[in-house]
């Protein structure tokens, strides 16, 4: 499969070229337009218990759109409607990421899309909620972020500070905490930062530079 990520930044798509035979998995919706040999169907990603799981927790759709090359090579433009940047993320045995609710927009077959459940500190005050989205297996997943998206590789260690509601995608072997972000309760109020999510590192984090409202 080869890809371009078009429009980064303003209202990305992905324009997706597939040989025959391959598919890839999307999000409901997120098929824009389609050439050659391509078709589309719907499916519970992952089984009915998953797709209920996603649907209910996540906000992610109980359906996924599967585009397929059944009928011979082709293209297809795919797209989250958010303004912002589309990342990609190299998925393996050994880097799982845990992505905010809203964000996932495509995956090819390897990939596995569940659900993890947050603990209650971070369930109660973080913007993701109870459960967050978790990319395993093995294959590229995008996801799509609201603003632009930056990336930061964390040493071992090293710690990044990010404002509630900033957070787009991290690895799940990224330590993740929801503190004040100063330390005294005047100060905290009167410098309206509130909550922050601490991540510790290794590993790799993916920051939105707009505070993400869900659209779906």
């Amino acid at each position: 499969m080869d890809y371009q990520i078009l429009h980064q930044d303003t209202f990305p798509v992905v324009q997706i070229k597939l040989a025959s035979g391959e598919k890839i998995n999307c999000e409901r919706d997120a098929t824009i337009t389609r050439r050659g040999g391509l078709t589309v169907s719907g499916a519970i990603k992952d089984g009915l218990v998953a797709g209920i799981a996603r649907s209910l927790l996540t906000s992610e759709s109980f359906f996924t759109q599967i585009v397929s090359a059944d009928k011979g090579p082709g293209e297809a433009i795919i797209g989250s409607g958010l303004p912002g940047s589309v990342v990609p993320l190299e998925i393996t045995g050994s880097n799982s990421f845990l992505v905010e609710k809203g964000g996932f927009l495509a995956c090819t077959e390897g990939v596995t899309i569940s659900t993890k459940m947050q603990g209650l500190m971070k369930g109660l005050f973080s913007k993701e909620g109870f459960f967050i989205i978790r990319l395993s297996g093995e294959g590229l997943a995008f996801i799509s972020s609201f603003g632009a998206a930056h990336r930061f590789d964390l040493a071992s260690g090293e710690e990044l500070v990010v404002d509630n509601g900033h957070t787009l995608a991290w690895e799940e072997r990224v330590q993740y905490e929801i503190t004040r972000s100063t330390a005294g309760v005047v100060s905290n109020l009167t410098s309206g930062e509130g909550l922050v999510c601490r991540f510790r590192g290794p590993g790799t984090v993916y920051i939105h530079t707009l505070k993400y409202v869900s659209t779906r």
